[in-house]
């Protein structure tokens, strides 16, 4: 199954989406606003493989959209369209647990690579299930339920957030930069900015660090990226 749920309240625009999906083999469900996507949503919660969620909307906008469906899996893929010169939209939408955005206007080609993208991530994480665990510290990698336990206590994280833990839990206490973790969590072939990387780790820190702002486990290594304390 690869189906994804089309959020944009603005007709020729969702039906263009649709449209080219559907030529490479993506089954649509399309809603026009953030109200009747949950209502399709929550019909059939794992019905759906990704989500391309508008930002300007009326009525439930797409950054509370990102969040209810954030508050409802983990395992969707989300990916926000964003204004050109909304730069702030596009770091919200990711904090909020998004996985990744297209800027509007944006050709056929880039939709389909970033949605091509997502939906080898989700599926490669539902693939690659395993029965053990990565421990460091106080922390645990369950790579079964795809969960982070910190002192026994489970921490949900998305499908990117994930990988990104499971990297640095295979190098601990080596200094990864950004480019070398967005190569290996959003592939070879995405062509995005690096600061996704860094909305993720900051995103990630919310989540693991008692104190974010000053982290004690996924710490900055200037000049070069990040890297994670085992101790």
């Amino acid at each position: 199954m690869k189906r994804i749920l089309i959020v944009e309240d603005e007709t020729a625009i969702r039906e263009f989406e649709a449209i080219n999906l559907n030529r490479v083999g993506y089954e649509t469900v399309e809603a026009g606003s953030g109200e009747e996507a949950i209502e399709i949503f929550d019909s059939d919660p794992a019905g759906f493989d990704i989500a391309l969620v508008d930002v300007m909307m009326p009525g439930m906008d797409g950054f509370t959209l990102v969040k209810e469906l954030r508050r409802r899996t983990s395992s969707l893929g989300i990916i926000m369209l964003t204004a050109k010169s909304q730069e702030m939209d596009k770091i919200s939408g990711l904090m909020l647990g998004a996985d990744d955005y297209v800027t509007k206007p944006f050709s056929p080609t880039e939709l389909l690579a970033r949605v091509d993208s997502l939906y080898r991530r989700v599926h490669q994480s539902a693939a690659n299930k395993a029965a053990g665990d990565l421990t460091s510290g106080e922390f645990t990698l369950d790579l079964r339920r795809r969960t982070l336990q910190k002192n026994g206590k489970n921490i949900e994280l998305t499908q990117v957030e994930f990988q990104i833990m499971e990297y640095f839990f295979t190098s601990p206490d080596t200094p990864i930069s950004r480019h070398d973790i967005l190569k290996k969590v959003w592939g070879d072939n995405y062509f995005g900015e690096e600061k996704i990387v860094d909305v993720n780790i900051r995103r990630l820190r919310m989540k693991i660090e008692d104190n974010p702002s000053e982290p004690k486990y996924l710490v900055t290594v200037w000049g070069m990226g990040y890297k994670w304390n085992s101790v």
